[in-house]
């Protein structure tokens, strides 16, 4: 049922039960002014006709003349004088009306009024009443009422058809929206509701709703097409990258098989091997897992971090697993960020063991130094190696997937979640040279939260180190890379 159709409805019942509810008020203060002028005049008909009742050479001529156009019964002691409309004899009476009230008998409708008479002599009194019929009063109540229920029944019809007349102009805004509304189809076209403020608010309102709708379908149907591509690019790349040390391990393990006489120094060397390539399986499956869960973090997983007890603990936990390196740090306490917690621990994590990993020459333990204190408005964290440093021409490669030296035992993922976390955290890094000798300094910042952090702002759009390389200025910052 329309809209229109439903307000017309609801008026036309409405409209009239008000006329009739109206129309009954109306009637009870009709009858109550009509009592009023019939009990004023009964009062000065009953003190015109109480003279002369009282007069012991009172007619019964005088007191009907006095009484004029209503009825009277006077009741004495000894007799009883009638005259006038009245209710028969044989109806009951009040004990006293003092004021006037209302007698119904034989159908008909009377207001009357009692005083008492007493006359000149002593002993000598009676009671004196006096009749008024109500009939006209009463004709005027059913004029009154017919009219009432003429016009609620007449309202009825006319107030549905004013109603849906004006429910129908004013819902032709509403109809404009609900047709522009039903043309879009999110699946197949790009279009959406481009709406016209109306002043009206519940239809701007209800636009408004639908462009949200709409705008986050949008943004859900992002992600998913993100999510697909990502585990597409997941699998590509694993399949890519995890083809090589799988066939090694299955020519090392055929070697085994083929050849069980194997002992010595060949078959240390094959075990080497197994190991090796296991190890990098395992930490290119890892990685790549850590470069899909960046990919589809959504921004509640944000919160606030303490940079310097995370800084802190991952330098902790690679003095734990390099027992030979030496790993020196030092943090300014109370730098907090507002970022995913679990993302800023592996960017700390990568940054440390790249350095470790290439932060030496000539057989000498890796040398790495840690550094975290403010810098303005950003927290920044410096790693220092000891290493052959990257050459100025390179300092951007590193950061694509899958990229390392042929001698690295990396997945060539490690940096590459580096730059994912920083774009995600809004922050900056720079590659340069160890200011003091040779070696390579990484240099992060990132801002420090002042308690507002707005998280819809945290993330980047789009999100896709899963499927593409990292060196584009728009996923994040590279200064003097």
């Amino acid at each position: 049922m329309r809209l229109s159709t439903r307000i017309a409805l609801a008026v036309g019942a409405t409209v009239p039960v008000l006329v009739l509810a109206t129309g009954w008020l109306l009637l009870r203060l009709v009858a109550a002014d009509l009592h009023d002028q019939q009990d004023t005049h009964l009062r000065e008909r009953a003190v015109a006709v109480a003279k002369d009742a009282r007069s012991q050479q009172a007619r019964e001529r005088r007191v009907f003349t006095s009484a004029l156009d209503v009825g009277v019964r006077l009741i004495g002691p000894e007799e009883t004088f009638t005259g006038g409309p009245q209710p028969a004899a044989d109806v009951a009476l009040p004990a006293r009306a003092r004021v006037p009230v209302t007698l119904r008998a034989d159908g008909r409708s009377w207001r009357i009024l009692s005083t008492r008479v007493t006359g000149a002599r002593p002993g000598v009194r009676g009671t004196l009443w006096l009749f008024a019929s109500d009939t006209a009063a009463d004709t005027q109540v059913r004029l009154v009422r017919r009219r009432a229920v003429t016009v609620a029944l007449l309202a009825a019809p006319l107030s549905g058809l004013l109603a849906w007349a004006v429910a129908t102009r004013a819902s032709t805004p509403l109809r404009r929206l609900q047709r522009r509304a039903s043309g879009l189809d999110p699946r197949s076209s790009s279009t959406r509701l481009d709406h016209t403020p109306t002043r009206i608010a519940e239809v701007d309102d209800l636009a408004h709703t639908l462009q949200t709708v709409l705008a986050r379908y949008d943004e859900q149907a992002l992600r998913t097409a993100e999510a697909l591509a990502t585990a597409r690019s997941f699998a590509s790349a694993a399949s890519h990258e995890l083809r090589t040390p799988l066939m090694s391990m299955q020519t090392n393990l055929e070697i085994l098989t083929e050849h069980p006489e194997l002992a010595g120094p060949d078959r240390d060397e094959v075990l080497h091997d197994l190991s090796r390539e296991h190890a990098r399986l395992l930490g290119v499956l890892v990685m790549l897992r850590d470069l899909g869960r960046g990919d589809l973090v959504e921004a509640d997983a944000f919160g606030p971090v303490d940079l310097a007890d995370l800084v802190e603990a991952s330098t902790e936990e690679q003095r734990r697993r390099h027992p030979h390196a030496r790993v020196a740090g030092h943090c300014a306490p109370g730098l907090r960020v507002h970022g995913w917690e679990a993302g800023l621990r592996s960017l700390v994590d990568n940054l440390l063991v790249n350095a470790l990993v290439h932060g030496h020459t000539d057989g000498q333990p890796p040398q790495v130094e840690v550094t975290l204190r403010a810098s303005g408005a950003d927290a920044l964290l410096v790693v220092e190696d000891r290493g052959p440093g990257i050459p100025p021409e390179l300092r951007t490669e590193v950061f694509e997937r899958f990229r390392r030296r042929p001698d690295s035992p990396g997945s060539g993922l490690g940096l590459t979640l580096v730059a994912q976390q920083i774009a995600l955290h809004r922050g900056g890094i720079r590659v340069l040279d160890r200011p003091t000798g040779a070696g390579t300094r990484v240099e992060v910042t990132l801002p420090l939260s002042d308690g507002t952090a707005d998280t819809e702002d945290t993330l980047p759009l789009p999100r896709n180190w899963m499927i593409t390389t990292a060196d584009r200025p728009q996923e994040f910052h590279k200064d003097g890379s």
